[in-house]
């Protein structure tokens, strides 16, 4: 069962995402009823660690098995949903992935996937290109830019 709840018109998420960079562009997706971008992941389910679920929510969106290397971020985030207009309270922890072992680049620069019979558009956003898209957490597009280069994995496979 996800943390997840509503009460009314609000509801709260404990989250988990997951930060895959790649020569300065990270993964960014969009579904079927989004018209904004936003990172893979997903809500936490009792008893499960949050780098077990986003070990499993990457496995169930993207098809892979990243390595986690850090936790970077923990995000409260008040809100009202863009599509459904319900009110969110949320926590998120945003996971640096390392992805340089899976074939995930590969897929291009755009690819689709599908989730129980939804489709997922991911496509890798330039930094530069982030701040001008609809993509959230609106937080992202500037403490993106304060990464410790080391941050920044090399994804070549050689």
């Amino acid at each position: 069962m996800d943390i997840s709840f509503g009460i009314e018109n609000q509801k709260f998420n404990y989250r988990v995402c997951a930060i895959i960079i790649e020569n300065g562009r990270i993964l960014a997706m969009k579904d079927e009823g989004s018209p904004y971008y936003y990172l893979p992941g997903g809500r936490v389910k009792i008893g499960e660690t949050a780098e077990e679920a986003l070990l499993r929510e990457c496995e169930e969106e993207l098809l892979i098995k990243p390595e986690i290397i850090r936790p970077l971020w923990l995000n409260q985030a008040f809100f009202t949903e863009d599509v459904s207009k319900m009110r969110f309270h949320e926590l998120c922890v945003y996971f640096l992935v390392d992805v340089s072992k899976t074939d995930i680049f590969s897929r291009g620069d755009k690819f689709v996937l599908t989730e129980n019979g939804q489709k997922h558009r991911f496509e890798w956003l330039s930094f530069e290109k982030l701040k001008d898209e609809y993509f959230y957490p609106e937080f992202l597009k500037k403490d993106i830019f304060n990464l410790p280069e080391n941050f920044e994995i090399r994804t070549e496979i050689e």
